[in-house]
């Protein structure tokens, strides 16, 4: 039963990472939005450029990793 719970929360396709991808960077444009109003100047930028660029980051490793274990079988 675990299984088949487990197995909803499994990223199988490119598409599906995608869509994780995107869920994650309106997040982070959402988190950024309120560092810019909580800390106006270079500060909310610098912050801002953070959460944006964590999920090129995270997206790429999704990515590679659905390409190893693509691979791999």
């Amino acid at each position: 039963m675990f299984a088949k719970v487990a197995r909803l929360f499994t990223i199988k396709s490119r598409f599906e990472a995608y869509i994780v991808i995107y869920a994650l960077a309106v997040g982070a444009v959402e988190r950024g939005h309120v560092y810019l109003t909580q800390y106006p100047g270079w500060g909310g930028k610098l912050l801002f450029l953070a959460c944006t660029g964590a999920v090129f980051m995270a997206g790429g490793k999704m990515l590679d990793a659905l390409a190893y274990a693509r691979n791999l079988h």
